[in-house]
């Protein structure tokens, strides 16, 4: 079982829009599932509290939030606020995370730590309802 420091560090992350149509074979199609693409750094203290930003080219949010251990019953799991930054174009915005850590194989090559959830505008913004839910997967970098 890993505990909480694996979050700490730097997580490539991107959402989806949650559309259950098939993409088929057309990439054009599957790039329009895309919400977000953007970069966690988290910062995980010894109390399980969680800082730090997710930035994106031309924004960003702060981020806070706990973190859950792993226990035998149930993964390792966060609980994360964004929150827009003064003076910047996400100044108004509010997201909620919610995650968890994917389980690692035994026998995975090649696996990296995986971070997936969900994710919810918490506050309307230029023009998009509160409300809106797409789902992410973050990996870590």
């Amino acid at each position: 079982m890993q505990d909480s420091s694996v979050l700490s560090g730097k997580w490539t992350y991107r959402s989806f829009h949650n559309n259950p149509a098939l993409v088929t074979a057309d990439p054009k199609t599957a790039l329009t599932l895309f919400f977000a693409e953007a970069v966690f750094s988290f910062d995980v203290k010894p109390d399980n509290s969680l800082t730090g930003t997710i930035d994106w080219s031309g924004g960003g949010l702060d981020l806070q939030g706990t973190v859950q251990p792993p226990t035998s019953a149930a993964p390792l799991t966060v609980q994360i606020v964004g929150h827009g930054r003064a003076g910047t174009q996400t100044e108004h915005w509010e997201y909620d995370y919610s995650g968890y850590l994917a389980p690692s194989w035994s026998n995975g090559v090649g696996q990296v730590p995986a971070l997936v959830g969900s994710v919810l505008r918490a506050k309307p913004h230029d023009g998009a309802p509160a409300g809106y839910v797409a789902s992410f997967v973050a990996v870590k970098q």
